[in-house]
């Protein structure tokens, strides 16, 4: 099938990608010139493991390519996917003009019949409004389908490969068996539903997956005060087949660019219509704080942080991405120099994208390597839990900080290599591991028998 993505960011130039690889003919439409002249290069504008490879074998086999020129690329296409950004608005709500921008120049563009397929996140009534917009600038038939993508940074390629499920949203049987036969060779689990449902299905299954990542950190944050380990309570629930263990790592909170703009825009789109989704102002309230524990924990250990200097490990949201959008470095970084202290920072890939946006970024000492990160400081906080923190000696680590107080954000060490160092090691919702210098555990009534 002859397709063509709209916006190479994360969602287009992956997907395009992994479509090609499939046997697709597709092509990869920006307006950001530069970005094409890159990929056209073989540079690839994200950090995503085997991304690279992917373009490079498809753009040999001729069915993959890069353009800044809109006419061909719509002309061309059976079916044209909006892949650009949805960013918030101030009061939370999801920016349209990207969108609606792109469904004017579609419109105008077109030469036939063509199925629009919308891959961006938008709210509930977006794809109505594409489609009026479209209708109102060609006399060509076209057809409006909802396609929510599910892909998880760090793990893209794998996701759009092998998907848990395929969501469908149109009132086209045509479209919708074109877009069914589309991705059937990625899985047979796909669903057909109605736009609007679709539009929310994406919404609604990010909130979920946001609300247990603070349920679990709530969970965590009793767990310190009464003495029980959350890994073992995690792991507890997670084998109750109702429950199930995804999404229940402890930590200091999620960021990245999904849940933190979906969770906002869900509580906006529920606003809109009169309805106070109250369970999910409370998930992102949690979210805010969890993140804010460690500076707690700082000032526990170290009393005041003024001309104390601390180590950061981690600048991205996660593993395996470069992506600091919503990153907890950003807002504990940012508490830190506002407390006068002194910041050394350490990241694999994602040091030039937070610098970027970090708007103090000249008052961080800025590393080549975790070592260096740490040497000298009064305290190391890992907030970023990429694999090579993990199979670092933490008694080398120990040996080359001023004083020996080590927060893990996310839980990456076991007891085992905490008792390898004499480290005041502080975790998150696990009181017993290792040779912790423990906060108080508060006392905890019983009643009953």
């Amino acid at each position: 099938m002859k397709l063509t993505f709209i916006g190479t960011g994360y969602v287009g130039l992956v997907s395009g990608v992994c479509f090609s690889e499939i046997g697709n003919d597709v092509t990869c439409l920006d307006k950001d010139l530069g970005k094409i002249e890159r990929l056209n290069r073989g540079e690839v504008p994200i950090s995503e493991p085997g991304l690279q490879e992917l373009i490079a074998k498809n753009r040999e086999l001729g069915r993959l390519r890069f353009t800044g020129e809109l006419l061909p690329a719509i002309e061309s296409a059976e079916a044209i996917f909006l892949c650009v950004g949805t960013p918030p608005l101030p009061n939370g709500e999801a920016n349209l003009a990207f969108i609606e921008q792109a469904a004017q120049e579609i419109a105008l563009a077109m030469n036939g019949y063509k199925i629009i397929a919308t891959k961006s996140t938008v709210p509930v009534g977006t794809n109505d409004r594409i489609r009026d917009i479209v209708a109102k600038l060609t006399p060509h038939p076209f057809d409006v389908v909802s396609i929510p993508e599910f892909l998880r940074e760090g793990s893209a390629i794998a996701d759009t490969l092998h998907p848990d499920r395929i969501i469908i949203g149109t009132d086209s049987a045509e479209a919708a068996e074109k877009i069914a036969e589309l991705h059937r060779p990625l899985t047979d689990r796909i669903m057909v539903t109605d736009v609007r449902s679709a539009e929310m299905i994406k919404y609604a299954s990010n909130a979920f997956l946001a609300t247990k990542i603070s349920f679990i950190n709530e969970i965590a944050n009793i767990c310190e005060k009464v003495g029980a380990d959350v890994t073992d309570v995690a792991k507890g629930m997670g084998h109750d087949r109702r429950i199930g263990p995804s999404f229940l790592q402890a930590g200091i909170g999620y960021g990245g660019s999904c849940f933190p703009k979906d969770t906002n825009a869900l509580i906006q789109i529920a606003g809109n219509v009169d309805y106070e989704f109250k369970l999910l102002k409370s998930v992102v309230e949690v979210n805010q704080g969890q993140r804010f524990n460690v500076m707690t924990k700082l000032r526990r250990s170290l009393g005041e942080l003024g001309g104390k200097r601390i180590g950061v490990w981690g600048l991205a949201f996660k593993p395996d991405t470069d992506d600091v959008r919503e990153s907890p470095a950003l807002d504990i970084i940012g508490a830190l120099l506002a407390e006068g202290a002194e910041v050394q920072a350490y990241d694999p890939v994602a040091t030039a994208n937070f610098k970027a946006i970090f708007g103090q970024a000249d008052e961080v000492a800025w590393r080549d390597d975790p070592i260096e990160a740490a040497r000298d400081c009064d305290a190391l906080c890992l907030l970023t839990d990429w694999p090579e923190f993990k199979s670092l000696s933490l008694p080398e680590v120990q040996a080359v900080m001023r004083q020996n107080i080590l927060i893990d954000g996310r839980n990456v060490y076991t007891s085992e290599q905490v008792n390898e160092a004499d480290l005041r090691y502080y975790s998150v919702g696990r009181p017993h591991v290792g040779s912790l210098s423990q906060f108080e555990v508060e006392p905890v009534a019983f009643y009953g028998r």
